[in-house]
């Protein structure tokens, strides 16, 4: 199996969403206060033209079946950094794909200078916050920022200088 991580490119907007979406189906998650319904999830290239962000896509034959992402939401305190679209589709899961987009997103918000990520996420996906503390995420009491997903009730953060 070849996978091919890449930065989003504007012609992959359609599949990007219906994959994200997807995931969302095959858990029956909440969609209401998610990136389901997010308008932007729509537009991801263009809304990762925000300086000192980033999408990566896992491609695989001409489809996207991953992406994961870093975006300075409004609100989070200086050098804090939101991990967002992280997202596998089942047919590449388990197969270390996701640690692979992680990875290259966590060097990226180095890069940038940030020295921490935060997450939010849904019990819904509890693997993937089983995941996320493995990767060293810590548990939070309350939200940080204002990503306007107030469908998601848990709160994650990861120091970078430990990693």
């Amino acid at each position: 199996m070849s996978i091919n991580i890449r930065l989003i490119e504007k012609q992959d907007n359609s599949k990007v969403a219906n994959m994200i979406r997807g995931v969302f189906d095959e858990y029956e998650a909440i969609k209401e206060g998610t990136v389901y319904t997010d308008p932007t999830t729509d537009k991801l290239f263009e809304f990762f033209h925000t300086p000192n962000s980033v999408l990566y896509v896992a491609e695989m034959d001409g489809e996207i079946h991953g992406c994961c992402g870093v975006y300075p939401t409004i609100g989070l305190p200086e050098g804090c950094v939101e991990l967002v679209k992280f997202y596998v589709s089942s047919e590449i899961r388990g197969k270390g794909f996701g640690r692979q987009l992680f990875k290259k997103c966590e060097v990226a918000a180095i890069n940038f200078g940030y020295d921490q990520l935060y997450i939010e996420s849904m019990d819904d996906f509890r693997e993937a916050v089983t995941m996320y503390e493995k990767m060293g995420f810590i548990t939070l009491d309350k939200a940080m920022g204002s990503s306007g997903h107030f469908g998601c009730d848990i709160w994650m953060l990861k120091n970078l200088n430990n990693s």
